[in-house]
């Protein structure tokens, strides 16, 4: 059985806001893979850089 880890910004890791650190933390994925997928996903149109930045003010802040 395998533990989820909670959807949250840590405070290690982090580029500009923690965001993908945390989404690949709780995907289970590295960092820089989860990053990577963002930056590619910015070559298509839609709206990337609005979720990242309502994904900043949602997710909680770890603290530790």
């Amino acid at each position: 059985m395998t533990t989820k880890v909670a959807l949250s910004r840590p405070r290690t890791n982090r580029m500009i806001a923690g965001v993908c650190a945390g989404l690949a933390q709780r995907w289970g994925m590295k960092a820089s893979t989860v990053r990577i997928l963002f930056l590619l996903s910015c070559l298509l149109p839609g709206p990337q850089f609005v979720v990242y930045l309502v994904l900043w003010v949602i997710m909680p802040d770890r603290g530790y």
